[in-house]
């Protein structure tokens, strides 16, 4: 009789970083004899599907979060698109009642699904972001995403709770009365020390339609880059290619493992400065030089963070020039330090 207790886990399919942050969750529960479903949507689901190919797996309605192609937009497109995000927390809700009643669940871990929780199943938050930063809106953001953390049984954090931390203002706020645990930084990640092939390793991710404008601009700009690029699109299909232009190794793709490599490959990492690359980064312990996704407030803060500290150099998306990586050999780079998380307690709240 399998007596395994089934654990659904949810990241929001917003780029990949949401999904790639769980897999180490999903590695755990595994490790700790649970059994995991993954529920998502699009390419986040994608890309789970082929780390845990054995895995069930619930498709979810999507939020379709797209970006507006003018980064001063941003904030006026999300404004307008949320009463079509509500209607998906409404589906979002309908479709893990409607599970439950199928499937005995003991628990669920929600990395920014809103919807995605039941009153009579211990449910969990994973978000970075305590403090959601949204230009003079900051204070209405982080009000509403406190309140629907609320909801929920726990909140994880995947950062260190002292002064010397990742996420900044974003994972670190005051007065806010919720059952916090910090984590540590989560990474799938392990550093290895292996010679360096590349030169240069450009990785991107994130919605449309900016990840496009930047896979454009950045294959124009290093044609003249002396030295070897690996350049992953970031996006998700159902077969890998690699094709080679000059001194250029191109993929759609990669998977953990290939991704492992390739980074602990490689000299520099350019990339946008979403939380997610950051702690890969971190555990890997590399020099980047990043582009903030255009009118993504938390990005920009990140990018702005880690150059007062005098760990990554970055510029704008206009701005870029392959020039400005000559910048990264003044920046220390990242370095980090070890955390063990309790992963046993953490777990028994299911």
């Amino acid at each position: 009789m399998d007596t395994k207790k089934k654990i659904l886990v949810a990241p929001l399919n917003w780029g990949l970083g949401h999904a790639t942050r769980c897999i180490p969750i999903v590695n755990e529960l595994i490790r700790f004899n649970f059994e995991p479903i993954i529920a998502s949507d699009g390419v986040a689901l994608e890309l789970l599907k082929k780390e845990f190919p054995t895995l069930q797996t619930l498709e979810l309605p999507s939020y379709k979060i797209k970006y507006s192609k003018k980064s001063k937009h941003f904030k006026l497109k999300l404004i307008k698109d949320s009463p079509r995000l509500l209607k998906t927390i409404k589906k979002e809700e309908k479709a893990i009642a409607h599970f439950i009643k199928t499937t005995t669940i003991s628990g669920i871990i929600s990395d920014n699904r809103f919807g995605v929780r039941h009153k009579k199943v211990p449910s969990v938050f994973i978000t970075h972001q305590l403090k959601v930063l949204s230009g003079s809106t900051t204070w209405l953001s982080t009000s509403i995403h406190q309140n629907i953390i609320s909801k929920f049984d726990a909140c994880w954090i995947p950062d260190y709770e002292g002064e010397k931390n990742l996420s900044g203002v974003l994972g670190h706020v005051k007065d806010f009365d919720a059952p916090l645990k910090y984590l540590g930084p989560l990474s799938r990640f392990k550093k290895q020390n292996l010679a360096i092939k590349h030169q240069l390793l450009v990785l991107l991710s994130g919605p449309e339609p900016q990840r496009t404008f930047l896979e454009e601009k950045l294959f124009k700009a290093l044609e003249s880059y002396k030295g070897n690029i690996c350049f992953v699109k970031g996006v998700v299909e159902s077969q890998q290619t690699n094709t080679q232009h000059q001194n250029m190794s191109i993929y759609n793709y990669m998977t953990s493992a290939e991704l492992e490599t390739a980074i602990n490959e490689s000299e520099i990492v350019l990339s946008r400065s979403g939380y997610t690359t950051i702690m890969d980064l971190a555990k890997l312990e590399k020099k980047a030089f990043f582009i903030p996704t255009p009118g993504q407030f938390e990005q920009v803060y990140l990018a702005e963070k880690l150059e007062a500290e005098d760990i990554v150099p970055y510029c704008t998306q206009d701005e870029f020039s392959i020039a400005l990586l000559e910048q990264v050999k003044d920046y220390k780079g990242f370095t980090f330090e070890d955390f063990e998380c309790n992963y046993k307690d953490l777990f028994r709240l299911f």
